[in-house]
C-alpha cells in the first residue's frame, strides 16, 4: 500500500472550502497538480482530470466518484482489473469550533502493482498532493476574503 495523508486548518468556513474543491472551472488558477477537472460529482459518475504528475507533462486521468457527502466528503478513485491497482482520493472537511475548516487530504493506492507506482511516482505524487493542498488553502482564503469585503 502507498498512502499520502495531509491535514491543514483553513481560516475559512467549510462551505467556502467545499466550493473551491467542487468549482472546477477555476482549477487552472490555483491547482498546479490537477490543472483541469470536469465532473457532476454524482456517485458513480466519472471525474475527468488533467493531472501534472511529472512537472513538465500533463496527462488525462479519469476516475469514478465513490462518495459525495455535500460539504463534508468527496471520494473518488479507480479499481483496475485483477486487483492490480485501486486508488482512493478523499477530500474531507470538518468545521472547527473557531469557525475555520479542518481539511484532510487522503490518497491511498492498494493492489499488487501499488509498490511499483509508489517507487516510480511516489515523490511526484507527494509533491502534487502537497501543492494541491496548498492551493486549496490559498484559494479558500482568497475566496473568503473577497466574500467578506
Amino acid at each position: 500500500m502507498f498512502q499520502i495523508q495531509l491535514s491543514e486548518e483553513i481560516n475559512a468556513p467549510k462551505d467556502v472550502v467545499w466550493d473551491v474543491i467542487t468549482n472546477t472551472q477555476y482549477y487552472s488558477l490555483w491547482n498546479p497538480f490537477v490543472v483541469a477537472c470536469e465532473s457532476t460529482f454524482e456517485v458513480g459518475a466519472p471525474i475527468h482530470m488533467q493531472v501534472r504528475v511529472m512537472p513538465s507533462k500533463v496527462r488525462p486521468q479519469t476516475e469514478t466518484i465513490f462518495q459525495n457527502i455535500e460539504g463534508e466528503l468527496l471520494e473518488y478513485g479507480i479499481n483496475a482489473p485483477l486487483g492490480a491497482l485501486s486508488s482512493i482520493r478523499q477530500h474531507k472537511l470538518t468545521s472547527t469550533d473557531s469557525g475555520s475548516t479542518k481539511y484532510e487530504s487522503v490518497f491511498r493506492l492498494k493492489g499488487w502493482f501499488s509498490p511499483v507506482v509508489g517507487l516510480f511516482l511516489g515523490a511526484q505524487l507527494n509533491r502534487g498532493f502537497n501543492d494541491m493542498t496548498a492551493g486549496i488553502v490559498s484559494r479558500s482564503l482568497e475566496v473568503y476574503a473577497n466574500k467578506k469585503s
